[in-house]
């Protein structure tokens, strides 16, 4: 209510109890005057009454809300069902407009402003995450797969000769397949075994553009976040060689803007190279539903000519989800969730590595790697061709999810390139492992339950491949003595 129907309600309740009424409705407007007057995250987080009030007023500023509204045009935010109507605040005209997703809609006002402050809170999180200098991000309604050829299809205007994209190697499929569906031709480079760590191959990166021609070379598309033993480009070497051959510079930042060192990494390939744009997922790294991503850059023009490039209206639905996380988070509450995400990374260390030792194997020495971690499987492997395999299967259904089990010399290919060691990162690597990552809303809890249903795999794994290995030898003997060897049971590798 405005301050007239407060003072006409006065005459209906006593004056001071309406007053009170008044003054706590303020402090729920102070808060949203805040945030249109700064466009940052507010420090602490809102309570849902604020938020829920904040987004009633958004809703009520759109024309399919209005009291009285005729429309007659083919998209007038019309919802047949009340409850998706509520599941989105009513919010329903979608951002943007049919050639601008970052356009001003006329329809809807509210919806416009929830993209505007949406934008603006997400590049305040990602200076406080350590991209300090960043200029201009958008949220867009893709995963980071998409997001990535949108970026691509808009630098083809920029380099309309460019065929190829070098890529150091990660083994996603959606970051291939973002060049491929672009309509360019990737060019894989293989890491460098380093100890146990994959890095990049700077001078394959360099002898690759000097043999293809910088001018006929779309971009450098490089990696932070990356499943263990691969651990993230160096990104400052790659943007040094980007600036020397004037080759823009894409960054697959999945799920870095969690960790710290990952968005120092993007911090510093800016301040001495090229970076063109980074991209990351929204539920990877602020934990809403799967569906959108942050497109962001050092350039503001050549952030606003991405977004121009996505064609039509788009879904305010991820605008909508990474709103109401952060304003319910608040950037105290973000911080904090980034600090004991990286203190049960460590616990996660310590525990894989008591737990790989206990079973004879190693956890991988990993140290550029601040998310994921790897601990062989190599006595496993020595077990059985299948053992490995089979736990991840195992893990599976006992409910750990996340964990990845990768065997060795598995082939894979995708849009008529073979990978060979698919998983590794690598055509070799050294030993089978099993990955688990410490990422942002991991708890304790999870880290031991893991811990305790992986050790127990492993010793049911083991104490099969030893009847199996004893009813073996046992089958051997009796045909050594001319008797029919007994059938292995079911359960036996």
């Amino acid at each position: 209510m405005n301050g007239e129907n407060f003072t006409l309600s006065e005459k209906l309740v006593s004056p001071s109890y309406v007053r009170q009424a008044s003054q706590a409705r303020r402090s729920h407007e102070l808060l949203i005057r805040q945030l249109l007057e700064q466009g940052k995250c507010p420090e602490e987080g809102w309570s849902e009454s604020t938020i829920e009030l904040f987004l009633n007023e958004l809703a009520v500023m759109d024309s399919n809300n209005f009291l009285g509204n005729c429309g007659v045009g083919e998209r007038e935010g019309r919802v047949a069902s009340s409850l998706v109507a509520r599941r989105h605040y009513r919010l329903i005209h979608g951002i943007g407009r049919s050639g601008d997703i970052a356009a001003v809609q006329p329809k809807a006002a509210g919806s416009s402003l929830l993209n505007k402050l949406t934008n603006s809170v997400v590049l305040d999180i990602l200076k406080l995450s350590g991209v300090r200098s960043v200029a201009s991000c958008f949220v867009v309604p893709m995963a980071t797969g998409m997001s990535l050829t949108l970026c691509f299809l808009t630098l083809r205007h920029r380099r309309p000769q460019a065929r190829f994209i070098i890529w150091p190697r990660i083994d996603q499929k959606s970051c291939f397949k973002a060049m491929i569906t672009a309509g360019f031709e990737p060019v894989v480079v293989e890491n460098v075994l380093e100890g146990d760590e994959l890095r990049t191959d700077l001078e394959a990166v360099e002898r690759k553009i000097e043999e293809l021609g910088a001018e006929n070379i779309l971009c450098v598309h490089s990696t932070t976040s990356c499943f263990a033993p691969r651990v993230p480009d160096r990104l400052e070497e790659l943007a040094t060689v980007c600036a020397k051959y004037n080759i823009p510079h894409i960054v697959n930042n999945a799920y870095g803007v969690q960790s710290s060192k990952c968005m120092h990494l993007i911090q510093q390939g800016a301040r001495v190279g090229r970076i063109d744009a980074f991209v990351q997922s929204l539920d990877k790294n602020f934990m809403v539903p799967v569906g959108g991503a942050i497109i962001a850059g050092f350039d503001e023009s050549f952030i606003q000519e991405i977004s121009k490039m996505y064609p039509g209206r788009a879904s305010a639905s991820p605008s909508l989800d990474v709103l109401i996380t952060l304003l319910t988070l608040g950037a105290s509450g973000y911080k904090k969730l980034l600090s004991e995400r990286k203190e049960i990374y460590s616990y996660l260390a310590q525990e894989l590595k008591s737990l790989a030792s206990a079973h004879g194997e190693k956890l991988l020495h990993t140290p550029h790697n601040p998310i994921s971690l790897a601990m062989s499987l190599d006595g496993l492997q020595a077990e059985s061709d299948k053992a490995v395999t089979q736990l991840g299967s195992m893990l599976f259904t006992r409910q750990v999810s996340g964990a990845r089990v990768i065997p060795l010399g598995k082939e894979q290919t995708i849009s008529g390139h073979t990978f060979r060691g698919f998983m590794s990162h690598s055509e070799a690597y050294p030993c089978p492992y099993l990955n688990a990552a410490s990422a942002v809303g991991i708890t304790r809890e999870d880290v031991t339950q893991c811990i305790r249903r992986l050790d127990k795999c492993l010793k049911t794994l083991r104490k099969e491949c030893n009847a199996a290995r004893s009813m073996s030898d046992k089958n051997k003997n009796n045909l050594n003595r001319g008797r029919q060897p007994r059938l292995r049971c079911s359960h036996a590798l």
